[in-house]
């Protein structure tokens, strides 16, 4: 989290009179930074896009994973269970640490665990003007290797009209959200700004699962004939009480909410939880894109980006070793104390593309270079015993220092016959240093080239089809330094589909083989911050079949629906030096499907009927009968409701969700404790309605 200040070459710039509609300079940064990271609506790469208006009447306070539930092949889940605070998203299996996640082009996913918090970001969607979802390798982006999706996220686009936007949302377990908008609209043809600042509350499901979430968005654009340059700061303040500690089947029998966090005894003997068991962090972004067309030909974009993270999570620890927290040099002596487990870092680099249209070919070059700084630190904030101690010294502390740097080269090029032949090449360059993990410190260097290649054919305007092959490599995270020897990984990623586009239909089937070699897969165990232990196994592979439908039923009734049928197996798995077969990989459901029945009975009023099934899944990879996960089948009930006032108002939108109306009783997701299992259970029946204002 970091306190930055909108970059002065915004501020500095002269009212210039544009000789051409500024909107084309928009349009340009906005398909030149999206080309490097996203695939085209008929590229080789399997994709789907939601926008802004689709996420609108569903944006009433949860987070970023719980409004993508619903595209193909996606599992969303909630510590909380409510989907506010801390969330998570699988996509064909593959975790959050193999969804890469770019804002405007610019990595998002931490450089040392490489997974995604959107609790950082809290009401980001409301900023957002699109999200692409490309499954399997995809293109090249600018962060690490994708091995299951990449999340292209846009933020809002100009407008030339000014507005003012005020929403209110308030629902079960005491949840609120407040958030206010502004656009200026277009100043003197070459300057907008617009902003964002939001509050979000709510209780959890899970005892004590709290959280209290504030975040800001400011974005300014200068418009000239030949350049544009955009800058932006945003952020977030998150304090959040732990609930990833599960739940064990016998207590969630009896009480499904029953929360861990922060439990001891005191010294009457009396069950006690400490209350400041929380997670504090403040993350803060800035970035500042400046596009170029220099000709009809030529164009060229590069970005700046600092993002600042620092916070700690703080929890009671009963019967300490006072050896283990460097409150004595030697003993078996314990002791009750209070800890911090900080981190404090720093991430910054450039990214950076050029990109020539002639006729039938279209070339783009780009890359970036990206370095993380984090400080990781323990401090002992109170103890009840501490001999020879000054309460408020780092126990452990260490630096780790991450360099990325990638290059790529994408070339296409189309045929009047409709076939487009194109290639991506990518070479990534990356070091990581640290002095210290869990006393083995690390110093590696990885070289990794990634190719990828495929077909495109347009048989017809209402048909499209495509082919690819893409081959993908990445490091491991710290966590899995810190379990074991580990090896990077490596996956080849092949995609055919079938794309159907008309007025009447949309439909798309895709089919797909990954297969891995080493690939680092989910033990199903946490560390002692919550975070998801991983391991090696030699070889492994997913296929399966993604369809998805957009079917207008009648003037009234429209339906979307998907469908992802899968294999994910770990193939002569080793357990203990051990072959013990093919046996499924961990969290990858067989069959994961989801429904949108929408009926407008009136211009301004619309129902919708949302429907998730997720199968079956395994929380261990030995298919272990007690880590099994039941399968589940959610629905939710989504109404949206517009008023266009003669006065005051330019319109007045109310929004109503009902998650989970049939109140079923459900687990998204679990870990194993050696042989027990923990759970997440996921609220049943609740609601949230809005208002929005426009003005």
């Amino acid at each position: 989290m970091k306190k930055i200040i909108l970059p002065a070459l915004l501020a500095s710039v002269g009212f210039i009179k544009a000789q051409e509609k500024p909107k084309d300079s928009i349009t340009q940064l906005n398909e030149v930074v999206l080309s490097a990271v996203r695939a085209k609506d008929k590229g080789g790469f399997t994709n789907s896009t939601i926008t802004a208006k689709e996420l609108a009447p569903r944006n009433l306070g949860q987070d970023v994973p719980a409004l993508l539930n619903f595209m193909p092949a996606v599992v969303t889940t909630s510590d909380a269970g409510t989907g506010i605070g801390y969330s998570g998203i699988r996509v064909r299996g593959s975790d959050a640490t193999r969804v890469n996640v770019t804002l405007n082009g610019i990595p998002y996913n931490d450089p040392e665990s490489q997974g995604t918090f959107w609790v950082n970001l809290p009401d980001f969607s409301s900023s957002v003007s699109s999200i692409q979802l490309q499954r399997g390798v995809g293109t090249s982006t600018n962060g690490a290797g994708a091995f299951g999706a990449s999340l292209a996220i846009n933020t809002e686009n100009t407008s030339y009209k000014p507005s003012l936007n005020y929403a209110l949302s308030a629902g079960s377990f005491g949840t609120l959200k407040n958030t206010l908008e502004f656009n200026s609209g277009r100043l003197n043809d070459n300057f907008e700004f617009n902003g964002r600042l939001s509050k979000i509350q709510s209780e959890g499901y899970v005892d004590r699962a709290s959280v209290d979430l504030k975040s800001y968005f400011l974005q300014g654009t200068f418009f000239s004939n030949k350049t544009t340059v955009k800058g932006l700061v945003f952020g977030g303040n998150e304090k959040t009480y732990q609930s990833w500690n599960g739940i064990d089947p016998l207590t969630m029998e009896d009480d499904r909410t029953f929360n861990s966090a922060g439990f001891y005894i005191d010294s009457d003997g009396n069950e006690r939880f400490y209350d400041n068991e929380t997670d504090n962090y403040q993350q803060d972004h800035a970035q500042l894109h400046v596009n170029t067309k220099w000709n009809s030909q030529w164009q060229t974009n590069i970005a700046l980006h600092y993002t600042k993270g620092k916070g700690y999570f703080e929890n009671f620890k009963q019967d300490a070793s006072l050896v283990e927290y460097g409150l004595a040099t030697s003993g078996d002596e314990t002791t009750n104390l209070v800890r911090q487990k900080w981190l404090d870092n720093d991430f910054f680099g450039t990214t950076y593309s050029a990109s020539y249209i002639d006729n039938n070919w279209q070339m783009i070059f780009g890359g970036a270079i990206n370095r993380y700084e984090g400080a990781h630190f323990g401090k002992v904030v109170w103890s009840q015993l501490a001999p020879n101690a000054n309460p408020g010294d780092r126990y452990y502390d260490f630096m780790s220092i991450k360099t990325d740097v990638t290059n790529y080269l994408k070339v296409d090029k189309t045929w009047e016959n409709g076939i487009t032949v194109f290639a991506d090449l990518q070479y990534r360059n990356v070091g990581y240093a640290t002095d210290g993990v869990q006393a083995n410190p690390i110093d590696d260097t990885f070289n990794f080239f990634n190719p990828k290649a495929g077909i495109t054919y347009d048989l017809n305007t209402a048909n499209n089809f495509y082919f690819s092959v893409a081959k993908a490599q990445r490091e491991p995270n710290r966590t899995d330094y810190e379990y074991g020897e580990v090896k990077p990984e490596e996956l080849l990623d092949y995609e055919l589909g079938w794309r159907y586009n008309t007025k009447k239909l949309r439909f798309n089937a895709n089919a797909y083989f990954m297969d891995y070699t080493n690939q680092l897969i989910l033990t199903g165990e946490l560390d002692d911050v919550g975070g998801p232990i991983r391991s090696n196994t030699e070889q492994s592979y997913r296929m399966g079949v993604e369809l998805e439908a957009a079917l207008p039923l009648s003037k009234k009734f429209t339906w979307q629906s998907n469908l992802s049928l899968s294999k994910n197996t770990n193939v002569d798995l080793k357990v203990a030096g051990e072959n013990i077969g093919d046996k499924q990989i961990a969290f990858s459901p067989s069959v994961v499907g989801a429904s949108n029945l929408t009926f407008t009975p009136l211009k301004n009023l619309s129902f919708s009927w949302l429907s998730k099934f997720v199968g079956e899944q395994y929380m261990n990879n030995i298919e272990l009968a007690e880590a099994k996960l039941p399968s589940y089948w959610v629905n939710d009930l989504n109404i949206t409701y517009s008023i266009l006032p003669k006065k005051g108002f330019k319109e007045i939108q109310i929004s109503g969700l009902v998650n989970n109306f049939l109140n079923k009783k459900y687990v998204s997701n679990g870990y194993m404790y050696d042989i027990y299992p923990y759970y997440y259970p996921q609220a049943g029946s609740h609601f949230l309605v809005g208002v929005n204002f426009f003005l």
